[in-house]
C-alpha cells in the first residue's frame, strides 16, 4: 500500500490537539470552583463527566469505526468536540459544563480508537512504532502548551492592556504593560466573554479548533483500513472468553489506576497549590501543571531507553516508587519543594501507562483488539479517581485526600511484582548494542 505522510502529519496534528483539549481541565478547576461558588466535591465532577465518557465509547467506537468508516467517525468526533466546547461558551454554568465535558469526551474517545489503526496504514507496518513515539511527542506538547495559553487568556482577556510573559524558574511573569491595539484575538474575546468568566475564552479556542478540524478532515482522502486481527473488537466469543480470564480485570484495573492517578494528581494541582500556598492558578499553577505534562513526555523518551536495558517490570517498580516519593514530598513539603515535585510525580508517572498496557497484551495469547477494547476503557479510571479525591477533600481537605492516590499507586507497584507476561521485553547486553537497535 502507498504510504501517506499528509495524512501521517494529519494524525500528529490529531493527537495534538486530544491532548490540547483534554489535559486542561487542571488549569481551569480553580476558577470554575470560584466562578459558580463550588465545593470541592462538585468540582471533581468535572473531570468525572468528561473520562467516564471513554468507559462509555471505547468499545463501542471499536465496533462503529467497521461499520462507518475512518473519515466519517473522525469528522463526527471534532463535530462533537466542536458542538461541546460552543454550548459551554454561549451557556457557561455548572451543570452545562458537565454536559458539554461529556459530550467533548466522547468525540476523544472515539479518536482515540480510530487514530492508531489508521496511523499504522497510513506511515507503514516497518515505521509503526516510531510513528507511535512520534505522536506522543505531539501529545505531551499540547499538555505542555495549552495551561500557557490558559496563562495567557486569562491575562489578557478583558485587561485593557496585552501582557507580554514568559516561563522563568517555574513562575508566569508579566512583562512590560503596553497600551493599544490588543490584537485581533483578544479583540475578539472581549466581545464574546464575560468580563467575570475570563477563562471561559478557552472554549471559544477549542469550539474554533474543532471546527477547523471538522472542515479539514471533510476535505481530506483517507486511505482504506484493514484491520489487523488484533485490532479488531469482537463483543461476542472473545469477549467472553477474555472475561474469565483474571488477568483480564486485573490489567484493567491497573489501566484504571494509572489514569486515575495521573488525572486525579494533574487535575487537582492547581488548587492545591491556592489552597496551601497561595500560588496563582492563572500564572504559576498554570506552569506548574505545564511542567508536570512536559516532564511525563520527557520521561516517555528516558523510558524507551531503561526499557532497551532493564526488565520492564523493573521499571514499573522503580518509577512508581519515584512517583509516590514525588507525590508526597508535593504534599507535605514546603513551597518551594511542592512546585518542584508535582512536575516531578508526572516524570515518574511517563512510562506506567505503555509498561502496563503492553504486560497485559503480552500476558494474554490471543483476541488482543479486544483485550485492548477493554483496556481503553479503563481510562474510566481518570473519572472516578478525581472524584473520590474531591469527596475526600470535602471530609479531610484536600492536602490529606490526595493521599487516596496512594492506593492505586501501590496497585500499580504491586503489578511489577506479579506480572508474568508470556513474553518479556527485548533487552540489550551492551552500550553499543543499545545504539544499535535505537
Amino acid at each position: 500500500m502507498q504510504r501517506n505522510i499528509f495524512i501521517v502529519i494529519l494524525i500528529f496534528l490529531i493527537f495534538f490537539v486530544i491532548s490540547f483539549l483534554t489535559n486542561i481541565l487542571g488549569p481551569i478547576i480553580p476558577d470554575i470552583v470560584k466562578s459558580f461558588d463550588l465545593s470541592i466535591g462538585l468540582a471533581g465532577f468535572l473531570p468525572f463527566a468528561f473520562f467516564v465518557a471513554y468507559g462509555v465509547m471505547s468499545i463501542p467506537a471499536g465496533l462503529m469505526v467497521e461499520k462507518y468508516g475512518e473519515k466519517v467517525m473522525l469528522t463526527g468526533a471534532f463535530f462533537l468536540a466542536f458542538g461541546g466546547a460552543l454550548l459551554f461558551a454561549l451557556i457557561p454554568s455548572f451543570f452545562v459544563a458537565l454536559f458539554s465535558l461529556f459530550v467533548i469526551g466522547v468525540g476523544m474517545a472515539i479518536l482515540q480508537v480510530v487514530i492508531n489503526p489508521l496511523l499504522r496504514v497510513s506511515g507503514g507496518e516497518e515505521k509503526f512504532a516510531f510513528y507511535s513515539v512520534l505522536a506522543q511527542l505531539f501529545f505531551g506538547a499540547a499538555s505542555f502548551l495549552s495551561p500557557l495559553l490558559y496563562s495567557y487568556l486569562v491575562l489578557n482577556v478583558h485587561s485593557g492592556n496585552l501582557h507580554s510573559g514568559n516561563l522563568h524558574s517555574g513562575n508566569l511573569h508579566s512583562g512590560n504593560l503596553h497600551s493599544g491595539n490588543p490584537g485581533f484575538l483578544i479583540d475578539i474575546l472581549n466581545k464574546l466573554v464575560p468580563e467575570s468568566l475570563k477563562w471561559v475564552s478557552l472554549y471559544w479556542v477549542f469550539a474554533v479548533i474543532a471546527l477547523l478540524m471538522v472542515v479539514v478532515i471533510s476535505l481530506v482522502r483517507f486511505p482504506k483500513v484493514e484491520l489487523l486481527e488484533d485490532e479488531r473488537i469482537d463483543v461476542g466469543k472473545s469477549f467472553s472468553e477474555l472475561a474469565k480470564n483474571r488477568l483480564v480485570w486485573l490489567f484493567f484495573l491497573g489501566i484504571f489506576c494509572y489514569v486515575g492517578t495521573e488525572q486525579g494528581i494533574a487535575n487537582w494541582i492547581s488548587q492545591f497549590l491556592q489552597t496551601y500556598h497561595e500560588v496563582d492558578p492563572a500564572t504559576a499553577g498554570a506552569s506548574v501543571i505545564s511542567y508536570f505534562w512536559g516532564l511525563l513526555t520527557i520521561g516517555c523518551f528516558l523510558g524507551l531507553i531503561l526499557l532497551k536495558i532493564f526488565d520492564s517490570r523493573k521499571v514499573l517498580v522503580l518509577f512508581t516508587c519515584g512517583g509516590i516519593v514525588s507525590l508526597l514530598m508535593a504534599l507535605f513539603g514546603p513551597k518551594e519543594m511542592a512546585l518542584m515535585a508535582f512536575p516531578m510525580a508526572g516524570f515518574f508517572a511517563s512510562v506506567m501507562y505503555s509498561v502496563i498496557f503492553s504486560l497485559a497484551l503480552n500476558s494474554v495469547p490471543k483476541h488482543h483488539g479486544t483485550f485492548s477494547g477493554i483496556l481503553c476503557a479503563g481510562i474510566a479510571g481518570g473519572a472516578v479517581v478525581p472524584l473520590i479525591v474531591g469527596g475526600l477533600g470535602e471530609l479531610v481537605g484536600l492536602q490529606f485526600a490526595m493521599l487516596f492516590l496512594l492506593i492505586p499507586l501501590g496497585y500499580i507497584l504491586s503489578i511489577g511484582l506479579w506480572a508474568k507476561p508470556l513474553v518479556n521485553n527485548e533487552t540489550v547486553s551492551s552500550v553499543k548494542q543499545l545504539f544499535k537497535l535505537g
